[in-house]
């Protein structure tokens, strides 16, 4: 993704904070809530991970408005700091940003308690920092291990389990790319979607070839069938995929002629005397704003 496409500069810089202006005030009992507490001992135990937004300067003045991050800014000036990395928004509006910002990514995240440990963080520090189980950080830890750089890759700006990963690495690279692919296509990064493209994939797709695939109350016959069925239904998925650009095409132009052709009263007429129903539906097509409406 270009520059151009964010709503901000990808580069951080660091902006003391009386050069900030708040876009709203933070309510007392968001200073006092369990949520600001577990921000400040996460920035307290592993620095701020997600830098604040704001605007350009003011050309007069030199001040930036504070577009997302009003609570770690509060944070950060409890414990003593005096500035922040900030990505700076390329306008003013305010809502633009809430929609375009990425959280921090499960991948992301896996990068900052990495780096945390290698600094000398003990994950049972981050663990009570973060107010999680000492096992949860050990999978995050350990989330990329044993996943090929491609599936990585697919999933960098995603967030996921990170009980994800023991799944995919029960598969060789290959297969742990389509399952992914097939994950993200669908919006189901789950679990138990992953656990049962893994019950579908053949043995030679298998880190452990001749091991035991199980799902709870499915018996081996059954176990046959879902893979017969799940192969033919990601044969069709790359059907669609390789024809999805010419329909959406075919669907737009279409859509631009019917709304050219509604635009005749001598049509209107004709339709609307002869086949109301037709006139209703070329119309829903011809005011679409979506192509999923």
């Amino acid at each position: 993704m270009t520059d151009s496409h964010l709503g901000f500069i990808p580069e951080p810089i660091t902006v003391p904070f009386d050069k900030l202006l708040p876009s709203h005030q933070v309510p007392e009992r968001l200073a006092h809530s369990k949520k600001f507490k577990q921000i400040l001992s996460s920035i307290d135990a592993v620095s701020l991970i997600e830098p604040l937004t704001i605007t350009k300067s003011n050309k007069a003045s030199g001040m930036h408005l504070l577009l997302d991050g009003h609570l770690r800014m509060l944070a950060l000036q409890e414990l003593g700091f005096s500035d922040a990395p900030c990505l700076v928004a390329k306008d003013d509006e305010r809502y633009t940003y809430n929609n375009r910002i990425n959280r921090l990514s499960t991948i992301q995240e896996h990068y900052m308690i990495r780096r945390a440990v290698e600094r000398g963080v003990t994950p049972e520090r981050l663990a009570k920092s973060l107010e999680i189980d000492v096992e949860h950080i050990t999978k995050k830890i350990k989330l990329l291990d044993g996943i090929c750089p491609e599936a990585i890759g697919l999933l960098k700006d995603r967030t996921f389990s990170a009980n994800l990963s023991p799944v995919l690495r029960k598969l060789k690279p290959t297969r742990q790319i389509e399952c992914v692919e097939l994950m993200i296509a669908t919006n189901n990064l789950t679990v138990p979607y992953a656990q049962a493209l893994l019950a579908a994939s053949s043995n030679n797709m298998l880190i452990q070839e001749n091991g035991a695939k199980k799902i709870t109350g499915v018996t081996p016959e059954q176990m046959v069938k879902m893979e017969k069925e799940m192969a033919n239904l990601e044969g069709q998925y790359k059907l669609i995929e390789q024809s999805y650009g010419e329909d959406v095409l075919n669907l737009v132009l279409a859509k631009g002629y019917l709304a050219k052709l509604l635009e005749n009263e001598t049509v209107i007429r004709f339709l609307s005397q002869n086949h109301p129903d037709f006139l209703r539906e070329f119309s829903n097509i011809a005011e679409a704003t979506a192509l999923d409406k």
